[in-house]
């Protein structure tokens, strides 16, 4: 005999499920960020064998990092909108093996212009990637979990900070830059298979369910999220990218893969604090955030080549940026609502725009006024950052969140 009632263990089973995230897929995603994320910032470890190699000097071959920001700027938007229609596993996989074609490219370049090309492709694979990876872990999630499966995906980037980008500088020391780039060609080949195998599909937007950008924008707190997005992106960048100079004035310019770990590793505890409470407290976390990447700008602007003022600065570093993309991201989203999609490509345009901005002007800065400008621009682009998130508690970044 039957009956329409379930029992309260039965019950309590399917909600269980229901709430089960899908983490084979969203690690799947993690991959694909991490990828994203290391053949962004990889030159950042690289730069000096990378200048030597191709016969440039540290502040032209940092603009690999400017290029590559370049060429997601001026495509993620055109390429999001061609491409909206599209199912999302497709438009992954392409961007995936456009990752492999472009490191390879890198790699086997033996002048300078080539290896920009092959930055240049890299950036475009990273306008379809960064603007398709939050939205398709959201879509993966039951609706309470989205912001869990955001910071899962998301935790590929303090993965490559730490892991990868020492990895990388190590093997680029132990036999040569190249083979550092080719590795994550190997890389994104596997996770193609990965992707294949583990991430469910999901179809794109039909053309009459698409709201323009210029719409999206006004939403409520839209325009508050892409204000932050930029000045924080910029002033991240300005010193990241040329962190290995800056830590070679020092004396420390042997030490750039270990303090790389040491702000990696913190970034993996900002992450995962993140993920835990990003649901509730993402206005707080937000402020936390700029104020420990400000205080770590601040202490390595005063740390005057002290080992232990330079690996403190690192480890609040890391804490403070390690939950950012992904705070950003569902700030985004959460403002966006039906429209995130929309909001997210603009998000990712102006994330990359001020990585480009970011390289251009730390290049200015290293030639004309040395190495101790960088970290105190971090600390005066920080300052309108947190006005925006300490002025937007209704919309952009609120309140506690049930």
């Amino acid at each position: 005999m039957t009956t329409d009632t379930a029992s309260p263990a039965t019950a309590a089973r399917v909600t269980t499920d229901h709430q089960r995230l899908p983490l084979a897929g969203l690690l799947a995603l993690a991959t694909a960020v991490f990828i994203t994320c290391l053949t962004e910032v990889m030159p950042a470890g690289l730069l000096p064998a990378m200048s030597g190699s191709l016969r440039v000097g540290a502040s032209a071959m940092g603009q690999s990092v400017t290029v590559y920001a370049i060429g997601t700027a001026l495509t993620a938007l055109p390429l999001t909108a061609a491409t909206a229609g599209w199912s999302r596993r497709r438009l992954l996989l392409t961007a995936m093996a456009t990752f492999a074609v472009a490191n390879t490219l890198t790699a086997v370049a033996l002048n300078y212009p080539v290896a920009m090309v092959g930055r240049f492709l890299a950036g475009v694979a990273a306008g379809l990637a960064w603007s398709l990876l939050a939205g398709y872990a959201r879509r993966m999630a039951p609706e309470a979990l989205q912001g869990r499966a955001i910071a899962i995906a998301m935790a590929g980037i303090p993965v490559a900070l730490s892991l990868g980008v020492p990895a990388g500088t190590f093997l680029g020391r132990a036999v040569g830059w190249r083979w550092a780039f080719l590795s994550v060609s190997v890389l994104a080949v596997l996770l193609i298979g990965w992707i294949l195998l583990a991430v469910p599909d999901h179809p794109g937007q039909r053309a009459g369910a698409r709201l323009p950008m210029r719409q999206a924008v006004r939403l409520p707190g839209v325009a508050a999220v892409l204000g932050v997005t930029l000045t924080f992106v910029l002033a991240h960048t300005i010193l990241y990218t040329f962190i290995a100079p800056f830590l070679g004035r020092l004396g420390l310019g042997n030490s750039v893969g270990l303090v790389l770990l040491v702000f990696g590793a913190a970034s993996l505890v900002s992450i995962s604090i993140t993920g835990a409470q990003i649901g509730r407290r993402l206005r707080t976390l937000m402020i936390g955030a700029t104020l420990l990447v400000g205080a770590a700008a601040a202490l390595l602007a005063v740390s005057s080549g002290s080992t232990a003022l330079v690996y403190l600065a690192a480890a609040l570093w890391g804490l403070g940026w390690g939950g950012v993309p992904t705070l950003l991201q569902t700030a985004g989203g959460n403002a966006g609502g039906a429209a995130a999609d929309s909001v997210m490509a603009m998000l990712v345009t102006l994330w990359n725009g001020a990585m480009a901005g970011g390289g251009a002007v730390g290049g200015v800065l290293l030639g004309a006024l040395g190495t101790l400008a960088l970290p105190w621009t971090v600390v005066v682009l920080l300052a309108p950052a947190l006005g925006i998130v300490l002025a937007t508690r209704a919309h952009g970044f609120p309140e506690r969140r049930g």
